[in-house]
């Protein structure tokens, strides 16, 4: 019960995630067992050079989640994998990351260009809302600076907080690249120097290795600045060539191969009859071509395979 309040007090157990009435106090647990000269799997020393006080949170500090991934790097079904942060991927040109355009106002919210928001982002694809969408006028002039949006076929996105309520990793389709993207948005795509696809990139950003690993970074559940780029600490398995980055994430190449390829069949349909009024999602323009668009994003090789 609530000493203040009279209420009673429910928890959300971190295991099942159901309410129970025992108090989850951790901190609590790390502090007696400290003045008790105990150790427990979330209490440890830090370097005072290593903490900062913007980021000054005791989950910040728990490192049990990034002990596992490296525990399970090198073994088991990721023997020969090394790996690596996305930041250091960036600075190697392995990885290539941006973030959103920009959220346009209310009033500007009538036109052709759709707009995606954090909440369209779900079950791993860009769910397009075909009633909210900007003047292609604003997309080019307030938000691409330019003619065209920047995105491709096949960029991973994902809301840059990716909390455990919002944060599913998609996948833009072909056809969906002229998008206004919100801010809170970041899209990813292999460098120069990678030795996979977009699809592995899919692959090992949805391992729960990897996954759990947001669990530190993230503290809140919906400001995005609360993350700000601390994302960028997180680490994903590297395949040891391009055969083995292939082959693991054969089943995502062709889910959505497969489901490019109806897309675009059935929109070339809906285009050449003209008898429905039916909406797919992104796909608006003629004679769309998976393998063209195959060839555009450099997967030809994998794709033969």
């Amino acid at each position: 019960m609530d000493p203040a309040t009279g209420k009673r007090i429910q928890t959300e157990d971190p295991d099942t995630g159901a309410l129970v009435d025992e108090i989850n106090d951790q901190l609590l647990s790390d502090m007696k067992a400290l003045v008790a000269g105990d150790a427990t799997d979330t209490l440890r020393f830090i370097p005072v050079g290593e903490v900062s006080l913007r980021t000054a949170v005791p989950a910040y500090y728990d490192r049990r989640f990034d002990e596992y991934f490296e525990d399970s790097i090198g073994v088991g079904p990721l023997k020969g994998f090394k790996s690596a942060t996305i930041g250091q991927l960036i600075e190697d040109g392995v990885l290539t990351v941006r973030g959103g355009h920009g959220s346009p106002s209310q009033d500007q919210r009538v036109g052709d260009v759709p707009y995606i928001k954090v909440s369209d982002l779900r079950a791993g694809l860009v769910n397009i809302n075909a009633t909210n969408r900007i003047p292609r006028i604003v997309a080019e002039k307030q938000f691409w600076k330019g003619e065209a949006s920047g995105l491709r076929a096949f960029d991973i996105m994902c809301p840059e907080r990716t909390s455990k309520n919002i944060g599913d990793f998609c996948v833009l389709m072909p056809g969906q690249e002229q998008l206004v993207v919100t801010k809170e948005v970041i899209i990813l795509r292999p460098g120069p120097a990678a030795n996979f696809d977009p699809f592995y990139l899919l692959w090992a950003l949805t391992l729960k290795i990897v996954r759990d690993q947001w669990k530190r970074i993230v503290f809140m559940q919906t400001n995005r600045e609360d993350v700000g780029k601390r994302y960028l600490e997180i680490r994903i398995p590297i395949a040891p060539d391009t055969e083995t980055a292939a082959d693991v994430s054969q089943h995502f190449r062709d889910y959505f191969l497969t489901l490019a390829d109806a897309r675009s069949n059935l929109n070339n349909y809906l285009v050449s009859s003209s008898q429905h009024h039916f909406f797919v999602s992104g796909v608006e323009r003629d004679a769309v071509d998976v393998n063209d668009l195959i060839v555009e994003a450099g997967l030809e090789a994998v794709a033969e395979e």
